[in-house]
């Protein structure tokens, strides 16, 4: 009976050991996980915010016009007020206020005026900061210019399309909005497969398929008098811009080629897969289904020339 208590203790402390060589073996990827779990949490105690405070949920489900500035002292505490063009989707706002958050449907404006989306972000977390009458801190997440954006990708997305690729990958074809995706995939997968081919599946009146063809950003749908809407002139909603991020310049140089995608080829694509692989998805997806298929065409093409 003495020694039961040092059995279990022996037994314990070798089920401890097996499991640990265990996980060893079996997630060597646990580390990085870890730290990508670790990132969001790093990032938001570097902005002077307190991630072990309560916070008080509550029902903020209403649109907010831009159009009255007055109204920014409802800001949420927790930091779920989104800044959004207008001219997008309201199926894209009705899901945020189904999650809680308050959403400001901006009018389209160029990135130099302070009403455009992001510098009315920028502006509402600065001046719930500098209010002491408000709890918390405003925080902006600033998607396009923080370098957190592409080394998430890289850390995470880039990492698992390797592992489900098996380590063989000829060509990584997306869009591009923030830039954050394509730049910190291109970055991990270059430094693994060196000879596989980055290439960006830009909508119609994104001027970044000329700037990684020509090193120009511009478009011929941008040009003076021809413009419908007073951003990309596309129908295709969270890719395409007319401006070079940090985000996307941290990536730039391993882009190979780009690839232009009309709404038409946009919208043709987006019924086929419905249709015919059961593939329900979006504008953006349809983009990217477009531009891979060209680069396949185009693979194949050099291929049959080469043999």
């Amino acid at each position: 009976m003495e020694s039961r208590p040092r059995l279990f203790l022996t037994t314990a402390f070798l089920c401890g050991v097996l499991l640990t060589l265990g996980f060893k073996d079996f997630y060597p990827d646990l580390e990085r996980r870890f730290r990508r779990r670790r990132a969001p949490i790093d990032s938001v105690a570097g902005a002077g915010l307190k991630t072990n405070d309560d916070i008080d949920l509550e029902d903020h489900t209403k649109i907010k016009e831009a159009d009255d500035p007055g109204d920014a002292d409802k800001v949420v505490v927790r930091g779920d007020w989104i800044c959004m063009p207008s001219d997008q989707a309201t199926e894209k706002s009705d899901l945020l206020l189904k999650l809680g958050a308050v959403v400001d449907r901006v009018p389209p404006a160029p990135i130099i005026d302070p009403m455009h989306f992001v510098n009315r972000a920028r502006n509402l977390a600065a001046d719930h900061t500098a209010d002491p009458k408000r709890l918390g801190r405003g925080y902006f997440a600033d998607q396009f210019e923080n370098p957190a954006n592409w080394q998430a990708h890289f850390e995470g997305t880039a990492a698992e399309i390797l592992h489900q690729c098996r380590g063989t990958l000829d060509a990584f074809v997306a869009g591009a909005g923030t830039g954050g995706t394509i730049a910190g995939v291109a970055q991990f997968l270059k430094s693994k497969l060196p000879s596989m081919r980055v290439v960006i599946a830009d909508p119609q009146g994104s001027g970044l398929f000329n700037r990684i063809k020509y090193g120009v950003m511009f478009d011929s749908l941008e040009k003076e008098g021809t413009r419908r809407r007073s951003q990309v002139d596309t129908i295709i909603e969270g890719i395409g811009i007319n401006r070079v991020t940090a985000n996307l310049e941290a990536g730039r140089e391993l882009i190979d080629d780009a690839i232009k995608v009309t709404d038409e080829e946009a919208l043709a694509m987006a019924r086929w897969l419905v249709e015919k692989d059961g593939i329900f998805c979006g504008s953006s997806s349809s983009v990217n289904y477009s531009g891979l298929k060209q680069e396949l065409l185009e693979v194949q093409l050099i291929r049959s020339w080469t043999t």
